[in-house]
């Protein structure tokens, strides 16, 4: 009998809006799971059509999102992988826009947890054949997972928008907020032909960050500060505010994960920031996609990504 594959996309709760469009890219139906809660909170799925045999991607952000925190949604994750796995589903792919808990990727202190390699554990153990993920707090979360990994970056949909602003690259300068940050930095400034600045922070606490240092003249520049996520803003406002202070033109931001706590909006609208960039990895709700906010879709980068993936293609060949 002549075997044939099958795509099937799946929705988690966290964010329907960008699986949607995945789906929409791919000229497919998002397929139908029953995602429900008990009354105690204990999550509940069940795949509303046969998935025997069939390729099964996951669309899930691990963070909070339309009703649920980052640990319903990560729960939910791993029940739908295993209630894919139970129902003789041949491949089973978890994408994760965004994947939680990959701030703790070591051991910063004693007595700390590593819940990065937690997650990659779970997703494992839940029977995931592959994950897609994009902008990974750090690449080498890649090796806490034995199954492979499509690492995804929004960088170039970065490098597009601000190209089309029409700047010349001599008055633009690519600002790495820490250390950790500045290879990437460095990356984002070649492909936009421009000067790098690096920020040295300490972090006193959790959510709570100061600027110690500053390498590079940012004189009469647009400087664009580029992270991999946008929690409370705290450090991402205290960046801006020091590279106006050194007589920067204009501050941007981007960022491919803009989660958005407590009082990260107000905070971005007070500050000095001409426009806090980020993707739609984490759901951004409507009414605040207006003033500084502006959300790009991620979508069409995944849908190429998945494709080539169910048909056996070349990931990198995507960057090329």
């Amino acid at each position: 009998m002549e075997m044939t594959k099958q795509m099937m996309v799946f929705s988690g709760s966290v964010n329907p809006g960008l699986a949607d469009e995945i789906a929409t890219e791919l000229n497919i139906n998002l397929s139908n799971v029953k995602l429900e809660k008990f009354a105690n909170g204990e999550i509940y799925a069940r795949y509303l059509e046969s998935i025997r045999g069939k390729e099964i991607f996951l669309v899930q952000s691990v963070c909070a999102g339309n009703g649920f925190d980052v640990n319903d949604a990560l729960m939910e994750l791993l029940i739908m992988i295993d209630a894919a796995k139970r129902a003789s589903a041949r491949h089973i792919s978890a994408v994760v826009p965004h994947y939680g808990y990959a701030r703790q990727d070591r051991k910063a202190a004693p007595r700390e947890p590593i819940t990065a390699k937690l997650v990659a554990d779970l997703l494992t153990a839940a029977g995931a054949d592959n994950i897609i993920a994009l902008d990974l707090h750090q690449d080498a979360i890649q090796g806490f997972l034995n199954i492979p990994v499509n690492h995804m970056t929004a960088m170039p949909i970065f490098v597009d928008y601000f190209k089309n602003k029409g700047w010349n690259s001599e008055e633009l300068c690519v600002v790495s907020p820490d250390v950790g940050r500045a290879k990437a930095a460095k990356k984002f400034s070649s492909m936009l032909d421009c000067d790098i600045a690096i920020m040295h922070k300490d972090r006193p606490k959790h959510n709570q960050a100061e600027i110690t240092a500053l390498i590079g003249d940012v004189t009469d520049k647009i400087c664009i500060l580029n992270d991999d996520m946008i929690d409370t803003a705290g450090s991402l406002c205290a960046a801006a505010a020091t590279l106006q202070a050194r007589g920067a033109r204009a501050v941007y931001a981007c960022a491919t994960h803009g989660i958005f706590s407590g009082p990260a909006y107000d905070r971005i609208e007070n500050s000095c920031i001409e426009e806090c960039i980020v993707t739609n990895a984490v759901p951004v709700p409507l009414e605040r996609q207006t003033g500084k906010i502006k959300v790009l879709s991620v979508a069409p980068l995944f849908a190429r990504t998945m494709d080539a993936v169910f048909a056996d293609g070349s990931v990198a060949g995507i960057f090329a």
